[in-house]
């Protein structure tokens, strides 16, 4: 005669089902990432000193290694200056800031570095026809880049590194070249 074992109850579950998983935030997800990667680069750094470990390397000898005296290049004018007078001072404006020093929100600081106008105002050397043609000419090369500005004060002390203005005299000198003026 056959066995017969006793009908399990299959209406009532033994465990709760699985809540399904909720969506991680991206916080929460940058930071498995972050130990996931973390992981991967330790594995990384191990596996390189394993294999770079039968490498043999002799330290180097710097005794022969010839040392000169370190000098700083002293910045000379332009070999060959723009031959209109407006490109000129320009240049000439370019090569002060250059060699003297930029600043913003003084025409002159106390090291004795200069704005964009200040460099003008002192290249010019009194001419006023002639600074005044150089800073209508820096302003229509700042303008054709950035739009609308007020003033090259203004837009001088817009930045906090020289590199823009500087490169917007440099311009202004190309366009006054090209102008002939």
């Amino acid at each position: 005669m056959p066995q017969t074992r006793p009908a399990m109850d299959q209406t009532t579950p033994t465990t709760a089902p699985p809540t399904p998983p909720t969506a991680l935030s991206l916080e929460e997800r940058m930071v498995f990432v972050n130990a996931a990667m973390s992981v991967r680069l330790d594995e990384a750094k191990v596996a390189y000193e394993v294999n770079t470990a039968h490498i043999d390397t002799e330290p180097v000898d710097l005794s022969d290694v010839p040392t000169l005296p370190l000098t700083t290049p002293t910045l000379q004018p332009p070999h060959t200056p723009y031959p209109t007078p407006v490109a000129a001072l320009l240049q000439r404006a370019h090569h002060r800031l250059l060699t003297g020093g930029w600043c913003t929100g003084a025409l002159v600081d106390e090291d004795g570095a200069r704005c964009l106008y200040g460099a003008i105002h002192i290249e010019a050397r009194g001419d006023q026809s002639l600074e005044s043609r150089g800073l209508e000419v820096l302003m229509d090369a700042i303008r054709r880049k950035f739009g609308h500005v007020d003033s090259v004060p203004s837009f001088n002390d817009g930045f906090a590194r020289s590199r823009i203005p500087m490169r917007m005299l440099d311009q202004a000198a190309d366009l006054a070249d090209t102008r002939l003026l």
